[in-house]
């Protein structure tokens, strides 16, 4: 054998040891790591409800059905348990429904108008109507700023930021007393289709296999009109749960 032949046979032994090297690093790869050294797109479906938290709200119950769209814009940064990547998504909610009580109002004026009788001195009323139930809507987050913990091996926790809006196809939430008063009942006693929800969630994603996750995440949800009715009761807190599937890219 020359030394031609000699060499020849360590080059490809070289080459095969660095295929079948990197063919191992490969099958150990876990799903988490594998996603944060790229920066991939998330794709994913979900269903939240929840309940108000808030002495005035803890009757009030929600329900949402949706899709989140999702971008990794950063490698890994960091050490340690807190190392991570940044993504930016959306969310967009086709279903949202808030199950709130039914009480009873009228429209009230200072003045007589058509339809109203005198129930005191300066105070001219409708009839009681129901208001409140259940509200139907629409709703997107389009900021989310989420640092995905990419620690694990196939659980990738998670932290966001997020603010979004909803519109519902009435004012949303009822507002008004059956002891009835200029203040709770007359004019200028609107609430609005429109209101805000700022937001903070925490969650996780389980790695079923490589780039398919299923998803759980807990929101603490504020939602105000900021005014753009005339009255802005809103819902100071509420805690809502998700659960959901996703696909990455």
């Amino acid at each position: 054998m020359t030394l031609k032949h000699v060499l020849s046979g360590l080059v490809v032994g070289a080459g095969l040891l660095a295929a079948s090297s990197q063919a191992q690093v490969q099958a150990q790869a876990t799903p988490v790591k594998a996603l944060a050294s790229s920066t991939p797109w998330n794709v994913g479906v979900l269903a939240q409800g929840g309940v108000g938290v808030t002495d005035d709200r803890s009757s009030f119950k929600f329900l949402v059905v949706g899709v989140h769209g999702g971008k990794v814009l950063t490698s890994e940064i960091g050490h340690g348990v807190l190392q991570g990547n940044f993504e930016y998504g959306v969310e967009v909610f086709p279903l949202w429904q808030a199950y709130t009580p039914k009480f009873q109002r009228a429209n009230c004026y200072a003045t007589p108008t058509t339809g109203t009788t005198l129930v005191s001195p300066g105070l001219y009323c409708s009839p009681l109507y129901t208001t409140g139930g259940t509200y139907t809507g629409i709703s997107i987050t389009p900021m989310i700023l989420r640092w995905n913990l990419t620690h694990g091996t196939r659980w990738m926790p998670w932290v966001q930021g997020a603010g979004g809006m909803i519109w519902t196809n009435h004012k949303f939430p009822g507002f008004g007393s059956s002891t009835l008063s200029l203040a709770q009942d007359g004019p200028g006693t609107d609430t609005s289709v429109w209101n805000f929800t700022p937001q903070f969630g925490v969650g996780a994603h389980y790695f079923l296999r490589p780039r398919r996750s299923i998803d759980f995440a807990a929101n603490a949800v504020h939602i105000s009109s900021s005014s753009l009715g005339d009255k802005n009761p809103g819902v100071n807190a509420s805690v809502q749960f998700s659960v959901g599937y996703s696909w990455w890219k």
